[in-house]
C-alpha cells in the first residue's frame, strides 16, 4: 500500500508545486535544493546518487541553478580539484517559500479528516520516519565516507 500512497501524495504535492510557483522550480530543482540543505558540501556524483540521474542531467539542473544564484559552486578545502555544492542565501528562501506552499497544502488537505484520522496519520508517520528517517541519512553519511576514502579524499 505504500507504494500506491506515497507516489499519489507526491504527485499531488508536485501539482500544487507547480500551480503555485509556476516557472519557480521544477520537480528536479526542487530535489536538488532539498538535498543540498540537508547535505551541504556533496559532489555532482553525489547528487546524482540520490537523485537516480546521470551526471549530465544533474550538472545541466545546477547550472540553471547556479545561474539564478541558489546554489553555490565551490572547490573542497582539501581537494581543489573536487567541487562542492551548497545551497546559497536566495536558494534558502526559494526553498522555504516552496516548502511552507506544500506544508500549508497538505495541511488543507488533511482538514477533511477527523481529529481520530488525521492523528492516525501523524503516528504512521512518526513509525515511518523512526524506520526510514534516520537510518537512511545515517546509511547515505557511510556511503559518502566510504567513497571519499576509497578516492584517496
Amino acid at each position: 500500500m505504500l507504494l500506491e500512497v506515497v507516489p499519489a501524495v507526491m504527485r499531488t504535492l508536485v501539482m500544487h508545486m507547480r500551480r503555485m510557483h509556476a516557472g519557480s522550480l521544477s520537480v528536479g530543482q526542487f530535489r536538488c535544493l532539498v538535498f543540498l540543505h540537508h547535505h551541504s558540501g556533496s559532489s555532482l556524483s553525489e547528487l546524482a546518487d540520490h537523485l537516480g540521474l546521470g551526471l549530465p542531467a544533474v550538472s545541466r539542473l545546477i547550472d540553471g541553478l547556479l545561474a539564478r544564484g541558489l546554489v553555490q559552486r565551490t572547490s573542497h578545502p582539501a581537494d581543489r580539484r573536487r567541487l562542492v555544492l551548497a545551497l546559497s542565501g536566495p536558494g534558502r528562501a526559494v526553498l522555504e517559500a516552496v516548502r511552507r506552499a506544500a506544508q500549508k497544502q497538505l495541511a488543507a488537505s488533511l482538514e477533511a479528516l477527523s481529529v481520530e484520522e488525521r492523528g492516525a496519520v501523524m503516528r504512521a508517520m512518526d513509525i515511518l520516519r523512526s524506520l526510514f528517517g534516520p537510518r537512511e541519512r545515517a546509511a547515505w553519511r557511510g556511503r559518502r565516507t566510504r567513497r571519499e576514502s576509497s578516492c584517496g579524499r
